[in-house]
Order: C-alpha cells, then sequence, then structure tokens
C-alpha cells in the first residue's frame, strides 16, 4: 500500500508533462545531427568541412556559456517562462536554418539554437523541484531515458524526412518545438513555491572546472570525461561526412546509422552496464570502455564499400556505442559515489561544464583536421581526424589506470 502511495507520489501530471517537453525538444535536436552537413554542403552554402565543424561547435559555445544564465534566471522568475521562451527560441531557430539563403544565417540559427537550446539544466531543476528526495534519483534516471530515446528516434525520423527535401527536417522540428512550446504554456504548472529562496550563485563554469583539477582523484575523473566526450564530438562530427564521402551515403542512411548507434548504447546502458559494475566496478570499465573506443576509431579510417562494407561499419560503430555506454556512465556514477551528499549537485555540474566545453572544442579540432588544402576532404584527413580521436582516447585511458590506483582505496568505491 505504502509502495502504491509512492508511486501515486512521483507519477505526477507535470513530471510527465516535462518528460514529455524533455522528449520532444531532443528529438527536435536529433533530428539535425546527420542532416545539418548535407544541408550545409548543398546550394546555396556550400560550407567547407571546417566551416560544418564550426556550425557544430557554435550551438556547444552558447549551451556551454547560457546554460548557466538560463538557470538564474528560472530560480529568479520560474522554470515555466524559462522552459516556455527557450522551446519557442529553438523552434525560431529551426525554422531560420530552414528558410536560409546565406550561410550567415545558418549560423545565426544555430546561434539562437543553442542559446535557447541551454534548458536542459532548467528542466533537470524542475525535475528536482517536484520530486521528493527518495524519488529524485528514479526522476533524473527516467530523464536520461527520455534523453536517449530522444537521440534514437530524432536521426530515423530526419533520415525519413530527408526524402523530401534536406530542408524539411528543419521545418519539422520547428514545427515540433512550437507545438511543445504550446502545450508546455497551457498545461505545465510552475514548479517554485512563492517566496522560495534563491541558493547563492555559483562562480564561473571556466573557474569551477579549473580549481577542481587542483583536487587528485576528482579532477582526474573531470580531466578524463572532457577527454572522452572531446573524442566522441569529434567522431560525431566527423562521422557524416566520412560515410558521404567513403560510402556516398545520404541524409537517410546516416539518419538510420546514428539510431543504431542509439540503440546500442541503450543496449548498453540498461542491460551490460549494470551486471559489469557490480562485479568489476567503474574504474575497470572505464579502461575498458576507452580500450574499445580507441580500437573503433583506430579502425575507422580502413572501412571501405569493398573492404567489409556495411557489416565492418556497423561492427566499428557497435565497439565503439558499447566503449562509450561503459565508460561514460561509469565516470559519472564514480564521481556520485566520491563525492559527499553535500556536493552531489556541484560535482556533477563541474562534470557537465567540462562535457559541454568538450562539445565545443571536439567538432572545431576535428573541422580543422577534416579539411584539406582545397576546402575538401581525402583519405589522409579521414586518417588524421579519426586516430586523433583514437590518441586523445589513448591519453584518456593513460588517466583512466592513474584513477584505477586512486580510487582502488577509496572507501565510498571499496
Amino acid at each position: 500500500m505504502q509502495h502504491e502511495k509512492q508511486q501515486e507520489k512521483f507519477f505526477t501530471t507535470p513530471l510527465i508533462i516535462i518528460y514529455v517537453t524533455v522528449f520532444i525538444d531532443l528529438v527536435g535536436f536529433g533530428m539535425v545531427i546527420p542532416i545539418l552537413p548535407f544541408y550545409a554542403n548543398t546550394d546555396p552554402f556550400h560550407a567547407t568541412p571546417f566551416e560544418v565543424g564550426l556550425l557544430f561547435a557554435i550551438y556547444s559555445w552558447m549551451q556551454f556559456f547560457f546554460s548557466p544564465v538560463l538557470g538564474r534566471l528560472s530560480d529568479r522568475y520560474g522554470r515555466r517562462p524559462i522552459l516556455f521562451i527557450s522551446i519557442l527560441g529553438s523552434a525560431v531557430g529551426y525554422f531560420v536554418i530552414g528558410a536560409a539563403e546565406t550561410l550567415a544565417l545558418v549560423f545565426l540559427g544555430r546561434i539562437i539554437g543553442g542559446v535557447t537550446g541551454a534548458n536542459i539544466s532548467t528542466a533537470q531543476a524542475y525535475i528536482a523541484d517536484v520530486t521528493s528526495k527518495e524519488n529524485r534519483a528514479k526522476g533524473m534516471g527516467l530523464f536520461g531515458a527520455m534523453f536517449g530515446l530522444g537521440f534514437i528516434l530524432g536521426p530515423a525520423i530526419a533520415g525519413i524526412l530527408s526524402k523530401y527535401g534536406v530542408h524539411v527536417p528543419f521545418y519539422f522540428a520547428a514545427g515540433l518545438s512550437l507545438a511543445n512550446a504550446i502545450a508546455l504554456y497551457f498545461v505545465l504548472p510552475e514548479s517554485i513555491k512563492p517566496n522560495a529562496e534563491h541558493h547563492a550563485e555559483r562562480p564561473n563554469r571556466l573557474v569551477e572546472l579549473f580549481t577542481s583539477l587542483r583536487e587528485r582523484t576528482f579532477g582526474s575523473l573531470n580531466l578524463l570525461y572532457f577527454l572522452l566526450i572531446t573524442a566522441f564530438s569529434i567522431m560525431t562530427y566527423a562521422f557524416v561526412l566520412f560515410t558521404a564521402y567513403r560510402y556516398g551515403y545520404n541524409a537517410e542512411q546516416n539518419g538510420y546509422l546514428f539510431a543504431y548507434v542509439g540503440v546500442i548504447a541503450i543496449i548498453g546502458q540498461g542491460m551490460l552496464f549494470n551486471r559489469l559494475v557490480s562485479k568489476f566496478g567503474e574504474a575497470v570499465l572505464i579502461s575498458t570502455g576507452c580500450i574499445l573506443m580507441i580500437i573503433a576509431f583506430f579502425a575507422m579510417p580502413y572501412l571501405r564499400p569493398e573492404y567489409g562494407g556495411l557489416l565492418a561499419l556497423l561492427a566499428v560503430c557497435t565497439t565503439m556505442s558499447i566503449g562509450n555506454a561503459l565508460a561514460s556512465p561509469a565516470l559519472t556514477s564514480l564521481v556520485s559515489k566520491i563525492s559527499g551528499d553535500h556536493e552531489q549537485g556541484s560535482a556533477l555540474g563541474i562534470l557537465q561544464s567540462g562535457a559541454s566545453l568538450a562539445r565545443a572544442i571536439g567538432p572545431m579540432i576535428g573541422g580543422v583536421l577534416l579539411n584539406n588544402a582545397v576546402n575538401a576532404i581525402d583519405d589522409r584527413t579521414v586518417t588524421r581526424t579519426f586516430w586523433a580521436a583514437a590518441v586523445i582516447m589513448f591519453v584518456a585511458f593513460l588517466a583512466s589506470v592513474f584513477v584505477l590506483r586512486a580510487v582502488k582505496d577509496h572507501p565510498a568505491v571499496a
């Protein structure tokens, strides 16, 4: 009876609405990943690989700088208005990209989308507002599930819609965000209680990141997570351009490939991770995940239609996705374990700040490496781009060995 009461308190209408909101928001975001490189390469834009890298990076730079701004505004003026305005802004950003006739307008659409897309922390704050401490971990877990599911369906929907025109997914994402904003405006209640106390402002995110490096164990984990996300972001940016160059794949086929990677990631985190972490521990899974990603990134330039074809490509994608599915949650779990109860939010926030910065830096590195002297892709630029990601992951592996020794005797991990 008590269990049923707890379930009833958890699955409240506001919580269900915010999950649907996050899911729709992430579907729209996921749709852009396999489409943007093709769109930017079409007439009249003809963006170079370097410019495509900047299109990916500018979105993450905006998220990095404006996420704490939206968070502070939501503390002051409420979660509901900030979520409404930000999702409405995402609709505007998608529409600007879809209707753009110059590359400058595509960049403007990405900037608008990045600024208004920095609402994930606000959505997480809403979940924290409406859940009890006992149910908060469950609430954040379901938030992650909605996040992952959006990334699976988004690319698949983009692949289907791209058959009707490469600009169509952007208009669809704009319409989806607009409908999401309207529904949120009419049905989502405010979660902040009147006269609620405001928490003290956190220091600058860059200051937090550099300060965290002074702490031996936490600093090592933060650096390791930054390296992992940087390498994975290089791959995310370069993958579509690589498959278009080497395999001749279009937006539709790449949409299905990204959806496949998402499915493998869900299987890896949902089925493999919990079983393996209880047997081997987080530190071992981090090192194993790094090794799998090194293998995948190193092998990628060797893939060709005549050497293994689609089967070999799927095998490498599977290896990469499982590696990330083991290492990434293991790092998050380990940071949570070594942090005190009163430091959880701060520690995980710093970790995600580093990840946001990595998602901005990774595509910029990839954009430089994948671009040759005539602003195009060739076999040499493909090799150096993916091998650079492999080298970064090798450094991450070395750091994971250090972490394994550092946490071995930690009372919270043992």
